[in-house]
């Protein structure tokens, strides 16, 4: 059947059309010359096979009608009856044309729709290939588990994880080694859903590991699935654990030997006080004095402590760029929530600095959150955020639309009147600053406030501590 309708094919149009037609003037002639002796006219039925899969359906009516007024014009049958036997050879000749038309149209659809069923066939083969893998390339753990929490799928990454040397995942309940997960799908829920947690996981030797899980839920023939990606965080804790002890003695030394400073100013003038006092010769046999000495001594030799705190110790090569990247995922959200508008002036290509990572953030995150509570009263919320290169540095504008500073020169003292919390965030943060060369300074305006971040250049620090 296939191959008989192969003559069907839209390239074979042209020539079975012209085949029809020398069909049909081949059967006029026969039947006009054997018009005493037998009728052929049934033979324009195989014109109109033909054309039927070519044609349209106007097309067709159209030969089908030219066929049967041949067939009658050359037919020796009564003429009684001539009109009947028209109506009737057109309709058998009509009928034929659009059924022949139908089934091939249908044949087309189908096979369109066959050839459509193998590429969608083909692209989800390929769809499942790149997919799989992908899974079994991910350096992740990746699996999926039944409703009564038993592992489905689990890559070689969720194997080495779990049970590098152990019995393969497939087919063992994940409480073994991910209890949390086991109760999220206890957890009858309604709709699918999709999140993350951090939990405790397991190892097959009994080790403990933090786990860091995105999973999601969905539904089957066979009820609910969970699929989850599966990350070991121990690593990430103990170095950010690290991280923070160092940055919290690094802050510490520098606090001290900012206060051993604030002392050192203290005692000299008290020093200076007792210097004067000790040439009145009332004072010589007085013993309260000469201990009063013996303390101002002590004090003195308290704020001359040195904790090794120089820029080349505490700083490092920071690229400025991507610390300020940072800065506005930290803050724009925030930000926005106050209805305060940021705005980012950077300068493309900023040379590398000299500083502490880690310190420079904190920082500047203290100057914005200041910036912030100066802003929650007025009407006009504004933050313009600059930084460029100015002679030889690269300064850091915050300039604000908030309610201003009332006595600049009071700004960097510690324990201020009306400060928020300690009153110590500018001490600390210029503290922070000048541990690695930088500088925290303020700006007047005359409208708002300003503080500038002025931070070393690289080389130029680099050529200081080699000198």
């Amino acid at each position: 059947m296939k191959d008989l309708l192969s003559i069907y094919a839209p390239a074979n149009r042209t020539k079975m059309v012209v085949v029809a037609t020398f069909l049909i003037a081949g059967i006029a002639a026969i039947d006009w010359w054997a018009i005493h002796y037998i009728s052929l006219g049934f033979l324009y039925l195989f014109p109109i096979i033909i054309l039927g899969g070519f044609l349209s359906r106007t097309q067709i009516i159209g030969v089908a009608l030219v066929c049967a007024v041949l067939q009658e014009a050359f037919s020796n049958l009564p003429e009684s009856e001539a009109v009947s036997r028209l109506l009737f050879s057109s309709a058998g000749f009509v009928g034929t044309g659009l059924f022949i038309s139908e089934m091939i149209r249908n044949r087309r659809i189908v096979l369109q729709h066959a050839e459509e069923l193998e590429d969608q066939v083909k692209l989800r083969e390929d769809a499942e290939q790149q997919l799989r893998s992908l899974v079994e390339s991910s350096p992740a753990a990746i699996v999926t588990i039944d409703a009564e929490g038993k592992v489905l799928l689990a890559n070689e990454a969720a194997q080495q994880l779990f049970s590098p040397k152990g019995a393969p995942l497939q087919g063992q309940l994940i409480r073994s080694y991910l209890p949390s997960l086991r109760t999220v799908l206890k957890t009858q829920s309604p709709r699918s859903f999709r999140t993350t947690l951090q939990c405790t996981g397991q190892r097959a030797d009994g080790e403990v590991f933090l786990a860091g899980v995105w999973f999601s839920t969905y539904k089957t023939m066979s009820g609910p699935r969970l699929a989850a990606i599966i990350v070991d965080l121990s690593e990430d804790l103990r170095n950010r654990e690290d991280l923070s002890l160092d940055h919290l003695l690094k802050n510490s030394r520098i606090l001290m030997s900012t206060v051993a400073h604030e002392m050192r100013n203290l005692s000299s003038a008290v020093l200076v006080v007792y210097k004067n006092l000790s040439r009145l010769k009332e004072l010589d046999a007085n013993e309260d004095f000469r201990a009063l000495g013996g303390l101002i001594q002590s004090l003195e030799r308290m704020s001359a402590l040195e904790l090794g705190s120089t820029p080349a110790r505490n700083g490092e090569v920071v690229e400025l760029t991507s610390v300020l990247d940072e800065l506005r995922i930290l803050i724009e959200t925030t930000y926005h929530e106050s209805n305060i508008d940021v705005q980012w002036q950077v300068e493309q290509q900023l040379p590398l600095v000299w500083a502490d990572r880690y310190g420079l953030i904190q920082v500047f995150l203290n100057v914005a959150k200041n910036s912030q509570r100066a802003m929650l009263s007025t009407e006009t919320k504004q933050l313009r955020i600059t930084a460029c290169e100015e002679n030889g540095r690269v300064v850091i504008r915050f300039e604000d639309s908030g309610t201003g500073v009332a006595v600049p020169d009071e700004l960097f003292r510690p324990f201020q009147r009306g400060a928020k919390a300690s009153g110590l965030g500018l001490y600390i943060s210029r503290a922070i600053m000048r541990s690695f060369g930088g500088e925290l300074s303020y700006e007047p305006r005359s409208q708002g406030s300003c503080f500038a971040v002025a931070l070393p250049l690289h080389v130029a620090a680099v050529e200081t501590v080699n000198a």
